[in-house]
């Protein structure tokens, strides 16, 4: 397997024509940052997929996400980004996305692109990545509010979806 290279870009957002290794993250020089692209997948009858992680997978592992994601490849948009990895990581197509937040995670050197997916697909069609994930659940709104509160990952996750789940709540 190749190693995954990602695009840097300064505070400001822009790249900077420079590329790093993913197995370097730790070590990304200050001043500089990388994409992360994060996916809330909502069904079009208003249900939310989570995906519990694999048990081998830091951090979080075995905790429920309400998303699929990860960093974009160099030579990506963000945007480029989430699709390939919402396909990678449960096997649905992103139609339109609509961005939600872009968020700064210094700790992590990353800037955080949040998106919205609406899918049209039969529910059983999630179709899990190994070492990733193990299972997988479409919940109602009010069941995703209230696993935000009992679960440490949705926990992390949930400031970058509030400004559209917020939304639903008025």
């Amino acid at each position: 397997m190749s190693a995954e290279i990602w695009d840097l870009y300064d505070e400001q957002g822009n790249k900077t024509g420079e590329t790093w290794e993913r197995s370097r993250a730790g070590e990304i020089p200050e001043g500089r940052c990388h994409i992360v692209c994060d996916i809330l997948i909502r069904h079009r009858d208003g249900e939310f997929l989570l995906t519990r992680r694999d048990p081998n997978k830091k951090p979080y592992p075995g905790c429920l996400e309400a998303s699929a994601g990860g960093s974009a490849l160099a030579g990506e948009t963000a945007e480029e980004g989430a699709r390939r990895e919402m396909k990678e990581e449960t096997g649905l197509e992103a139609g339109p996305l609509e961005q939600i937040s872009v968020t700064h995670w210094p700790g992590s050197k990353s800037v955080i692109y949040a998106y919205l997916a609406v899918v049209d697909c039969a529910k059983d069609a999630v179709v899990l990545q190994e070492g990733e994930t193990v299972d997988y659940m479409w919940v109602d709104y009010p069941t995703l509010m209230k696993l935000i509160t009992e679960d440490e990952v949705l926990q992390v996750q949930y400031p970058r979806y509030k400004p559209y789940l917020d939304q639903l709540e008025s």
